[in-house]
């Protein structure tokens, strides 16, 4: 019955959660478990090891803007196919690097992947198939981020038992043959269905024409800011850059919290593995959060809360004395990943609107590039000098702390 049936918009939701699953799982998520293999097997340091991190991001900032305009002018399920099979492609290759060189050179093939087919166009789809409920709908979709993360313990398992090369292989291939029909599924505008935004009718003036305004239809008035003008408010640099300072953290603690633990505090690679699945899991948490009062609240003040929840978790992680400081900061980090991560696509959304989205949020990422460079770097370098992560990872509870104000100052421009 079509009162029955289901807007395919939360289908939409689904394949892009189960495609972020899967590069959570297989590398977002599992990176400190092959730097920490790597480092034991190839005696790479901390710096080295901390680059193949910032080469991806560099990738990210000096491809989001282009990937920003592709996708708001040609489309999402072909990125979507084509990012997929570059990062299965990776992974398989991966598993027959012997050196720095190689290791880099693939992970920029992965960071190539992962770009035009994960977060940023699954995010664009979402924000076109939504606005009523799109901070609920971006929540949802990053269930798929967090429940990977509780795969670490059975990924980290498979390197002890296989080795870390079998197992990227098995991860390749898995990608390619589970992930190329999901992102066959994938549609990036309603209209490419003949849907509308939300499942609802699109209203029509009285005249059944749509109001001039300026010479602008009202319509096209409400979908809100144009690039140059979105580059000319506080907001766009504000959150920008309070979503860097949150990446400073997020990116060190997935290239080197599970190192942390096995070097400085003296636990296993399982057990290591099963602090960041309890992280995650703490995760799913914070995106329900999301999910339940992301529409309801003021974003910005939710993602304000976040930052220092970021920054006191990793100052448990940190300074550990024991199981239950590791908790806190799984418990501490978890939630405000889930909650903060859901809230930035939506709250740009909310800012500026569907006209330019594609293109704001691909040049918000040379903005990233900073938290996402700057995090491992920063980690990996005073780790090589003074031995362990202690003061690395404390600048950057304090830069995260610091970040809250951004998202305070961040009020929705005119």
């Amino acid at each position: 019955m079509p009162g029955t049936r289901i807007f395919y918009g939360w289908r939409i939701v689904g394949v892009a959660g189960a495609l972020q699953f899967l590069q959570s799982a297989l590398m977002h998520q599992a990176f400190g478990a092959y730097v920490a293999m790597l480092s034991d097997e190839k005696g790479w340091s901390k710096t080295a090891l901390s680059g193949a991190a910032a080469l991806q991001s560099v990738e990210s900032a000096l491809l989001g803007p282009l990937l920003g305009w592709f996708v708001d002018r040609f489309g999402t399920r072909g990125m979507v196919r084509l990012g997929t099979l570059l990062f299965g492609l990776g992974m398989i290759m991966l598993s027959r690097i012997d050196s720095l060189m190689g290791f880099y050179a693939v992970v920029v093939l992965i960071a190539v992947g992962t770009s035009v087919g994960g977060y940023f166009p699954l995010t664009v789809a979402i924000v076109h198939w939504f606005e009523r409920q799109r901070a609920r709908a971006l929540s949802s979709m990053s269930l798929g981020l967090a429940l990977g993360g509780t795969m670490v313990p059975l990924v980290a398992w498979t390197m002890q038992t296989w080795g870390w090369r079998a197992t990227a292989l098995g991860s390749g291939l898995l990608i390619i043959i589970v992930g190329w029909p999901l992102a066959s599924l994938v549609y990036g505008k309603p209209q490419e269905r003949g849907e509308t935004v939300d499942g609802v009718p699109a209203p029509l003036a009285p005249d059944s024409k749509p109001a001039s305004l300026g010479g602008v239809s009202k319509v096209l008035a409400r979908q809100g800011f144009t690039v140059a003008e979105a580059l000319r408010t506080r907001a766009f640099w504000l959150v920008g850059l309070g979503h860097s300072f949150a990446l400073l953290v997020v990116t060190a603690v997935n290239v080197h919290a599970i190192t942390h633990m096995k070097e400085s505090l003296g636990y296993s690679l399982a057990e290591a593995s099963i602090v960041i699945a309890l992280m995650t899991i703490a995760q799913i948490g914070g995106v329900m959060l999301s999910w339940t009062f992301g529409d309801r609240y003021d974003k910005r003040r939710l993602a304000a809360a976040s930052m220092l929840m970021h920054g006191g978790g990793l100052l448990m992680l940190t300074f550990a004395s024991g199981p239950l400081m590791l908790g806190a900061f799984a418990l501490l980090h978890g939630v405000a990943w889930g909650l903060r991560g859901s809230l930035m696509v939506a709250i740009r959304a909310d800012y500026f609107g569907r006209h330019a989205i594609g293109m704001i949020l691909g040049l918000s990422t040379v903005l990233l590039a900073i938290g996402q460079i700057g995090g491992p770097m920063i980690a990996g370098m005073m780790a090589d000098l003074t031995g362990d992560y202690r003061a690395g990872f404390t600048l950057l509870a304090l830069l995260a702390g610091l970040g809250s104000l951004f998202f305070v100052l961040a009020r929705k421009p005119e």
